[in-house]
């Protein structure tokens, strides 16, 4: 057992060990970028440097991009992104490069550069070397030791016989495994150390986060209004012109009661007619703005509410022991209920799978389809209004959707749970 449960771990640490390599051939790319911008800044004087300034940066920009970006998908340490170079806007070559030059994230991407390839560069190296020199003592020292000489030694050891070439073979065996061990560690240290170079300071974090909230605020308000003006607009369409028509049909009925009792009867029944078709048009508007099972049992039961109504094969599993703040539950709820209903229409899809999780402070709902794929942020309005919903509680939106499918959408909003769950845990529609 202890063997099939280490398996998967020796096998992240080979992986490991083959990122570190990669990182150490970017060391290499970002050495020699970096050499390119400190020659475009040094020759400034002399105007060159005007003309180098901005391609130099742009490529170290790139490259440090990729940096941040392999430091987050393989250790899971987020570096925020400086703001984005101020190249494209101006109209001149000299004013571009002013530009770039009074940018706090090219001199900051220009420090990583010139620092990075010593600091995180012996990072990497540390496993990299000791595999490699493992390798030399397991797959050279038994064959060629013969040839290569009294003076021959495998690290402490003088490598002249059969036991002292078995001894470099163990020692060259005990390097290899010590690089594989080493590597994990490394790059969790390689990325933190990447992300105290690379990651924006505080005051440009604040700064982009006060403009996404004041967006977000924005969109919400505007969502809001467009809501109420909905609700406004259904209510004179529907239940307020047949309320209308009800009264005009009931003053008809009460000035016929002593002329023509028939006619009066069935102009009652009429209204009655009409009072219950206002009623359920009611109920559909009240529906539309929270549905009451959301109010009374909360998401996972809402949601499989839907799944219990869908044309489709929808398998729910919620595990969520407690309620949602109700402005979240509403927001997720409609947006699994789009999320449903384009899968519906478009994915071409006979089962749906939905997931509901609560992990530590966030909330983690999964929709996964067996459509045909392809969905796209850009390829119509629909996922955008979904991330905007998102926006408004600082949750995201992630589509993986290839051709051929699956489709998988995974929103993920933080939050915190209140009053235990009333309710089972999954169902299948």
């Amino acid at each position: 057992m202890t063997g099939l449960s280490d398996g998967p771990g020796r096998a992240r640490r080979w992986l490991a060990l083959g990122r570190c390599h990669l990182l150490s051939w970017l060391t290499v790319l970002e050495s020699l970028v970096g050499i390119a911008a400190v020659g475009a800044v040094l020759t400034l004087p002399v105007g060159i440097g005007f003309v180098l300034v901005t391609p130099a940066a742009t490529a170290l920009r790139r490259v440090s991009e990729r940096a941040r970006g392999w430091a987050g998908r393989w250790s899971g340490v987020t570096i925020d992104p400086p703001d984005p170079l101020p190249a494209s806007g101006a109209p001149s070559r000299l004013l571009r490069s002013t530009a770039v030059l009074g940018a706090e994230g090219f001199w900051r991407d220009l420090a990583w550069a010139v620092v990075d390839p010593l600091v995180g560069g012996l990072l990497v190296a540390v496993p990299l070397c000791l595999v490699w020199y493992g390798a030399f003592g397991v797959l050279v020292q038994p064959f060629l030791w013969p040839v290569l000489g009294p003076d021959n030694w495998y690290a402490f050891i003088p490598v002249d016989g059969t036991v002292t070439m078995l001894a470099a073979l163990v020692l060259g065996a005990a390097f290899v495994a010590l690089g594989v061990l080493c590597a994990p560690p490394a790059l969790r240290l390689h990325a933190r150390w990447t992300r105290a170079l690379l990651t924006a300071p505080r005051h440009a974090a604040l700064t982009r986060r006060v403009a996404h909230l004041a967006d977000t605020r924005s969109e919400a308000l505007d969502a809001q209004a467009a809501e109420l003006q909905r609700i406004e607009r259904d209510l004179h369409d529907g239940p307020q012109a047949r309320l209308v028509a009800m009264g005009m049909t009931l003053d008809r009925a009460a000035r016929l009661l002593d002329s023509d009792l028939a006619e009066a009867r069935r102009l009652l029944l009429d209204a009655r007619a009409a009072s219950g078709r206002a009623r359920h048009e009611l109920r559909d508007l009240v529906r539309g703005i929270n549905p009451p099972v959301l109010a009374d049992r909360g998401l996972g039961d809402a949601v499989r509410a839907l799944a219990l109504d869908s044309l489709l094969d929808v398998d729910v599993r919620a595990d969520l022991p407690g309620r949602l703040p109700v402005p979240l539950e509403s927001a997720v709820y409609f947006a699994v209920t789009e999320l449903l209903a384009n899968t519906a229409k478009h994915a071409g899809a006979r089962t749906v799978r939905i997931v509901l999780e609560h992990s530590g402070s966030a909330l983690r709902v999964t929709v996964t389809d067996d459509g045909h794929g392809g969905a796209d942020f850009a390829r119509g309005t629909g996922l955008r209004g979904l991330q905007r919903r998102l926006d408004r509680f600082d949750g995201i939106l992630v589509i993986h959707s290839p051709p051929g499918g699956p489709t998988t959408a995974t929103m993920e909003i933080p939050c915190v749970l209140s009053s235990p769950k009333t309710s089972s845990s999954s169902v299948t529609g």
